[in-house]
């Protein structure tokens, strides 16, 4: 039965990228409907017709860079089924803790440039503390938002994903790491975004290990990777989410050299946030051209 079903999905696949962004074929396997995620990989190669919903990479690869096609491909995905419903396309932003060094940025204090961050875990003394890596996230978001805004003026509005990946540096100190990605997404959030979390089991739990209810990561969606056909994409919606009170929205898989996310039957986006109020951009206070950062071990 496994060659029939593998056919039957790739006859699927096929069926969906010939058809138009707003056509039925958009959907697939039990009603949840399939779309795809770029990034700077897809620049200069043929992007599939709009699917029924798209996921943009911001970065080139490391937190602090930027995707060279990124305005390009925010137009492409704008062109959704989705996005022609009312809800523009997501996107997704990498993550890392490096931790203090000579050629990065690391905090020293409650503040990125002019502006003073409320800190649940105490003052940051530039050590490579779950203070200053709580720092960092929010600093390193506020950056992400300023490239996204240049890139198409678009702000936060958007659905942001998390992308938690064992390839770029972390700390030892899973709490620490754990505060870095609590401060990307205390920014976001106070920005009027949502939020979810793109990862592993496995490598979301090397990276930031448990989380419990006084986190703010605890009860975002989840987006995971994994599965190798659009059938276990159906499988993983199934799957347990990467913190307890989370919720599995979608899956995604890789064929022909492009990704193929599934939107899980049960899961219905809620409508797009209103444009929030301006948040104040203080003066960039370091640079977010690309830096080579150096994984780290895992604890």
């Amino acid at each position: 039965m496994k060659p029939i079903k593998l056919l039957l999905a790739a006859c699927l696949l096929v069926a969906w990228q010939a058809g138009s962004a707003h056509a039925d074929s958009g959907s697939a396997l039990d009603g949840g409907p399939l779309g795809n995620d770029v990034s700077w990989p897809q620049c200069g190669t043929d992007l599939p017709a709009p699917p029924a919903f798209a996921v943009v990479g911001v970065n080139g690869g490391r937190p602090g860079t930027v995707n060279p096609c990124l305005a390009a491909q925010l137009a492409w995905a704008d062109q959704s089924a989705e996005s022609a419903g009312g809800t523009p396309a997501a996107v997704y932003v990498n993550t890392a803790a490096a931790g203090p060094g000579e050629s990065l940025w690391w905090p020293a204090g409650n503040t990125y440039g002019e502006t003073s961050v409320s800190n649940p875990y105490g003052l940051c003394d530039g050590t490579a503390s779950p203070a200053c890596a709580y720092i960092h996230g929010y600093a390193t978001a506020a950056d992400d938002a300023a490239i996204l805004k240049e890139a198409d003026g678009s702000g936060v509005h958007r659905m942001w994903w998390l992308d938690v990946e064992t390839g770029n540096s972390w700390l030892w100190d899973k709490a620490a790491n754990m505060a870095e990605l609590e401060g990307m997404t205390a920014y976001l959030q106070g920005a009027g975004a949502k939020v979810g979390i793109y990862s592993t089991a496995y490598q979301f739990g090397e990276i930031a290990g448990a989380v419990d209810q006084r986190s703010n990561l605890y009860a975002l969606p989840n987006w995971l990777a994994g599965p190798d056909s659009a059938w276990s994409a159906r499988e993983y919606c199934g799957a347990a989410p990467l913190t307890p009170g989370g919720t599995v929205t979608t899956t995604q898989f890789t064929e022909d050299n492009l990704d193929y996310n599934y939107r899980c039957p049960a899961y219905a986006p809620a409508p797009a946030p209103a444009p929030a109020s301006p948040v104040a951009q203080p003066e960039p206070a370091r640079s977010i051209r690309y830096v080579e950062l150096h994984p780290a071990p895992i604890s």
